[in-house]
């Protein structure tokens, strides 16, 4: 059983930064990709940045590109992301998951395990 559970959410100023962190059991965790979503109320979820099983290649969503940085540490089963320069546009629930494919990817689908979430909130 994969389980995925995500720490370090909490109130900023716009402008300042958190590190959120997802730290997985269940299964080898340097074999896959892991990814960060987002869903603020009202919205669907939405993709954040993506990691490669090894950390060489990542993806992000343009929304997120040059303030977010995804990172992982696989000795500690642990996938991070950084958020620099926050927005109150990025206020959300924000999840990390996992699946059973190799790619690097976007596509919700391709997630099949999810973590709780945790709170980011933006005050202006």
């Amino acid at each position: 059983q994969v389980l995925l559970v995500e720490s370090g959410g909490g109130l900023v100023q716009a402008g300042g930064s958190l590190r959120l962190s997802c730290e997985a059991s269940g299964r080898t965790f340097s074999r896959y990709p892991m990814g960060w979503f987002r869903q603020a109320p009202g919205k669907e979820r939405e993709f954040v940045a993506a990691i490669h099983r090894s950390g060489s290649s990542t993806l992000y969503a343009d929304s997120v590109k040059g303030r977010f940085t995804i990172s992982r540490d696989n000795s500690k089963n642990t996938v991070y992301l950084q958020m620099n320069s926050l927005k109150p546009e990025d206020t959300a629930v924000y999840y990390c998951a996992t699946g059973e494919g190799i790619s690097v990817t976007a596509m919700v689908y391709e997630y099949q395990y999810w973590g709780p979430g945790t709170q980011v909130t933006v005050s202006s």
